[in-house]
């Protein structure tokens, strides 16, 4: 690689900032090897503050970086000289930020006037729990709320069961926002909460659900990094907790799960956005949620959702061979895609972890697929990278209406195929 003549260029380019004006997210295209290698390199050059929002792993797949603006024309500058092609995907992230920012006021306000929750918009963390509350209250023989642990920085970790009754009754466990930044993922899951409470007894497949499974489901995974989107940093990716021997803080959840741990696509790099820990489930929010599964014995089913790429994956990600239910799994994944698509046409890929995306190691569905939970899937809801984790909060509602046919599709399985 011809990288010396351009280091001068890329070196002490940003400080630190406190807002993210100019910064524009670059879709690159690498067109071999090579050139992967070469973003690689470039993702480790930590002075610049890239922010890899879909990683360079082979040519099949595009890589999209947020550039903070101070380092915008040197990046671009090389990339330009290694004959990499890339292209904007979004010209000043701080005009999208206040858009977002403004239909959130205008909704709350609505709200507010209205005294109707609005499923339409996104909530801050503390709206969120008030809903929790309130749905529990309001349909106290469907729903419960349970705490299965608290974060690092002292918050509640809730989830709430929907049952019909019995005990110990096979399980499905639906988990959203292990990426704080990946609000829709949120959204959905209070969407898809409202969803099965007012549609027991009037819909039949949500009727027979519930009456044979119980459906557990986090809506906020990681509560100290959503606070903190909401406060200080919109794009911020880990957990809260501080790391000794570093100025950095957090931990990527989705890398701190003890499959694979410390492999392929994790970082050992407190600063970067991918570090795996110190150990696996050193994350209090992690090791939470392992307890619970593991308490619980009877869960068939593990989902996480999470944003963006459009995609329905299933094990492997911490390696690159089928998992022994490889068949089953592609299956109903591919059923689950073509539900989702039915509604309003979004497209999903289907296929492993590592195949379809990248490898990484540390991740909760190979957990808990190692585990001996058979039905094990991530979802990446929209879009495709025009927005990234920025989804418009119009989209809100469609996201969620097709991921839950996606979803049901998967709980009809558990449901029809124990083990």
């Amino acid at each position: 690689m011809k990288l010396l003549p351009f280091l001068a260029a890329l070196v002490g380019a940003v400080c630190c900032r406190d807002t993210f004006h100019g910064d524009q997210v670059l879709r690159i295209k690498a067109s071999n090897e090579e050139q992967i290698n070469t973003l690689q390199f470039l993702e480790t050059l930590e002075h610049l503050k890239l922010d890899f929002w879909l990683h360079p792993s082979n040519p099949e797949v595009p890589v999209d970086v947020h550039v903070p603006f101070p380092s915008l024309q040197a990046v671009k500058v090389y990339l330009e000289s290694q004959d990499i092609d890339y292209s904007i995907m979004i010209e000043d992230l701080q005009v999208m930020l206040d858009e977002e920012k403004a239909g959130m006021e205008f909704n709350r306000k609505l709200e507010r006037s209205t005294s109707h929750f609005n499923l339409a918009t996104y909530h801050t963390l503390d709206a969120i729990y008030t809903e929790l509350d309130a749905l529990a209250s309001e349909y106290p023989n469907l729903v419960s709320k349970l705490q299965i642990g608290t974060s690092y920085e002292g918050r509640p970790l809730y989830v709430l069961k929907f049952s019909t009754g019995g005990t110990n009754r096979p399980a499905v466990w639906l988990d959203c926002g292990i990426h704080s930044r990946e609000w829709v993922t949120q959204a959905t899951g209070l969407w898809t909460a409202h969803k099965l409470v007012s549609d027991y007894g009037k819909d039949s497949s949500i009727t027979s659900l519930l009456n044979n499974l119980d459906i557990f489901l986090l809506i906020v995974t990681n509560p100290d990094g959503y606070a903190f989107t909401h406060t200080s940093n919109r794009l911020w990716r880990k957990t809260r907790s501080k790391i000794a021997g570093s100025r950095c803080i957090g931990v990527d959840p989705n890398r701190n799960w003890n499959a694979g741990f410390g492999g392929p696509g994790a970082s050992k790099d407190p600063c970067s956005d991918s570090y795996h820990g110190p150990q696996a489930e050193s994350e209090v929010e992690v090791k939470s949620v392992v307890n619970f599964i593991k308490e619980h014995g009877n869960i068939k089913a593990f989902i996480s959702i999470h944003s963006y790429s459009q995609l329905l994956m299933f094990p492997y990600g911490y390696k690159c061979t089928n998992a022994a239910h490889y068949s089953e799994l592609n299956a109903v994944a591919k059923s689950a895609a073509s539900a989702l698509t039915s509604l309003y046409g979004t497209a999903y890929k289907v296929g492993p972890i590592c195949t379809v995306i990248y490898q990484a190691s540390g991740g909760s569905i190979d957990w808990s697929y190692d585990y001996g939970i058979r039905y094990s899937f991530a979802f990446e809801l929209r879009d495709t990278g025009r927005n990234g984790f920025l989804l418009p909060a119009n989209q809100i509602i469609p996201t969620a209406e097709e991921t839950w046919l996606g979803l049901k599709k998967i709980f009809q399985h558990v449901q029809d195929n124990p083990y």
